[in-house]
């Protein structure tokens, strides 16, 4: 009877080895199954992510333009800014002689003889 007992025994461990190998396979299946959906999910991720390189590279290229401008409108102000200066100067030559025409004025006037005094 031993020899039964023996071959139920091994029967028994051969069919919860069968079990366990399909459950192997039912979890190797749900694996690959989750490995596929995020395979799926990281190509959609790496779409939108060129998607978002190109348009940054987009935005850089707007930029330059706007950074080539603004160069132009800074020398243009310089320009300016020179042009202001020597505005400057030329106002301050004008104030000097004004005023010196200011003093030979007072000083004519100061010389010229007094109103008489019925006029």
């Amino acid at each position: 009877m031993t020899g039964m007992t023996g071959d139920a025994s091994l029967h028994l461990r051969v069919s919860r080895l069968e079990n366990e190998t399909e459950s192997i396979y039912e979890l190797i299946t749900e694996v690959r199954s989750t490995q596929q959906e995020h395979t799926q999910r990281l190509t959609r991720v790496e779409e939108r992510l060129t998607t978002v390189d190109e348009r940054l590279a987009g935005v850089d290229e707007r930029l330059a333009g706007v950074d080539e401008r603004l160069a132009g409108v800074d020398e243009r102000l310089a320009g300016v800014d020179e042009r202001l200066a020597g505005v400057d100067e030329r106002l301050a030559g004008v104030d000097e002689r004004l005023a010196t025409i200011e003093s030979t004025l007072h000083e004519v006037v100061r010389r010229l003889p007094e109103p008489p005094a019925g006029s």
